[in-house]
Order: C-alpha cells, then structure tokens, then sequence
C-alpha cells in the first residue's frame, strides 16, 4: 500500500526497455513494474487487446483476429507504433493510471544503436506523455544498480546480458572506456533450443517452452549432477503432441553457440581496454547483470576463459533499472552519463 502511495506523489520514472522484460522504477517508490515486453492488437479494430503478462499469457494461442507483437529487437524498436502504445500503457500504470502525469524519464538503451534508433526510442516516451527523456547506456546503468563505484579513477567492468543484447563496459572516472554491444543474448539461447530440439527430436516448440528449458536445463558448464525435464510440443512429421525428455547435457550442446560468441566478445573487450584499466579490472574482476546472468554456471566458464574474478550482481534482473533509478535524484551523475541525441 505505501508503495502504491509513494507512486502517486512521484513523477519521475526509470525504464529498463528489454527486449525480453520492461522494467519502470518510480523515484521514491522502487520498482512498480515488471511485465513481459510484448502488445496483444486486434487487428479488426487495431485496438490492444492487452499489454505485459497478460499478453504473454496469449503468445501462440491468439485467434487469427489478434496478433501477440514484440515490440522490442535486439534491444531497439522494431514496432514504432506498438512501443509507443506498450510505454504507454506502463507509464499510466506505473502511476495508477492518472493520465494528466508527464514524468521525466530515463531509459537504459543498448550501447551500439544508431542515432535513428535512439530518436525512435526518445520519439515514444515523448508521445507516451513524457515530459523530459533521458537516454543512458545500459552497461552504465547496470553497473551503478550494480553498486560498482563507476566515480572512482580505477576500471570496473560489467556484462549485462538481457533479452536480445549482451552489452559489455568498462568504466572509469563516470565515463565508458569501452563498450561493445553483442546482439546475442537470452531470446538468442531460446531459439538455439527449439532449433536444436527441432533437429534431434522432430519437435517443434514455442518460445515459452524453451524459455522454460533454458531455466530449468540451461548451462554454460557441466552441472554437478545431471537434470532431466519432460518437454511436450508438436512432432514435425506426424503433426501429433509429442513428449520427449531432454537432459541438461543436451541442452548445454546446443547453448553451445550463443555462450562462445558472448564468452569472445568478453575476451575482446578484455584485449582492447587499456594496460592499466586490466590492471584493475584483473583485481576487482567482472559483473554479470542481467537476466543471463543466471544462467548456471556461466560465471564459472567465465572465469576458466578468462582467468579473473566473476561475480554475479545481487540482483541481476533489476540491474539496469535499479541504476538507472538511481539516477533520478542524482542529475549531476545523469548529465554526465547520459547520451546525446
């Protein structure tokens, strides 16, 4: 109840725009607002059937007449007009609703997107009522809800890998030294199982589901003692339910991929920063943030690869937005960090 009255009295709001999840932090009150990044729009009348959970709740079972949209790709906006009504709908929930409220916003984007695509990003909170938008790399935003001290003239490095992008810093003094925005990252590990589930078992599973697989399966090394989960979706040939049991062994196999090509851009970050940011860096190690974070084990085949200290943030999911919460009563940090448009 006291959050629902805190929200009231505040206006300013962090978003974490996720491929995967938005996250909306309101200043005062903490996180308000957690929901799956996806639009349900009738395509009859092209009003929104439902927006978050309960669209989720819809993806591949909606009737021709309604289609479950992602707005989000890769971390930007693939859907101009259904992220427009998806930040919408988030901002006037986040404040229960009152619709004369034009908060100022900040919003954690990915490092590597075009201007186009930061103008795209800015053009929706503005036409969703923002008064004031506020555009901050998400490395840097999860490395302050992180609680690494990002002010100090010593290297800190973070690894945020959330829905459709893996976004790598390291920052020293307020300012990113080097970032590097890979567009592999959790849906990218979803869709390396329903493939391979497609091509050793003849069966065809929705996005859901292998969500389910990755979190309950899902390793980047060997477990200490082996999983199995029964898997139900569609035989490719004879067009019948089917239930195959897969283990975690198998579904490490074919996170294979997905877990190299992030593992290298960790070792190309590590090669490109300066002699005395590795010096630091080698000291106090990397951050893992984001919802990929807690893949099992992935810190583990992190620091094999690598050789330093890997520890995961005390809450990967809420990384960025929490950082970029914190944010809100620190303009000083803001104007600094923020990135032009």
């Amino acid at each position: 109840m006291l959050l629902g009255a805190l929200a009231l009295f505040s206006n300013d709001l962090a978003i974490d725009l996720g491929t995967a999840n938005t996250c909306v932090f309101a200043r005062g009150a903490g996180i308000v607002l957690n929901e799956p990044s996806i639009v349900a729009v009738n395509n009859v009348s092209d009003e929104i059937e439902a927006v978050g959970s309960e669209a989720k709740e819809m993806l591949g079972r909606t009737p021709g007449s309604i289609t479950a949209i992602r707005p989000m790709r890769d971390g930007v906006i693939a859907d101009f007009e259904a992220a427009e009504k998806m930040l919408g709908y988030f901002i006037k929930k986040a404040h229960r609703r009152k619709a004369f409220v034009r908060p100022r916003v900040v919003i954690g984007v990915p490092s590597e997107i075009t201007q186009v695509e930061r103008r795209a990003v800015k053009d929706s909170a503005y036409r969703a009522k923002a008064s004031e938008v506020h555009l901050v790399e998400e490395g840097m935003a999860a490395a302050i809800g992180a609680g690494l001290p990002i002010t100090e003239a010593s290297g800190n490095m973070i690894v945020d890998i959330g829905g459709g992008t893996t976004d790598i810093a390291v920052i020293s003094l307020a300012g990113v030294v080097y970032s590097k925005s890979v567009r592999v990252a959790g849906n990218a590990m979803d869709d390396a199982i329903a493939g391979y589930v497609k091509r050793e078992h003849d069966l065809l599973i929705g996005e859901r589901t292998a969500e389910r697989i990755k979190i309950e399966l899902g390793s980047a090394a060997p477990m200490s003692e082996r999983r199995e989960m029964e898997v139900k979706g569609r035989h490719v040939l004879e067009g019948k339910p089917t239930t195959v049991v897969l283990h975690d062994g198998q579904v490490r196999e074919a996170l294979s991929e997905p877990v190299r090509q992030i593992v290298q851009a960790v070792r190309d970050c590590l090669e490109r920063i300066p002699p005395e940011l590795s010096a630091d860096v080698y000291d106090r190690g990397i951050v893992l943030s984001g919802g990929g974070a807690l893949l099992h084990n992935l810190d583990a085949r992190l620091r094999t690869e690598t050789g330093l200290p890997v520890s995961v943030a005390e809450d990967p999911l809420s990384s960025v937005v929490l950082g970029a919460g914190k944010m809100l009563s620190d303009f000083k940090l803001l104007r600094k960090v923020s990135i032009a448009c």
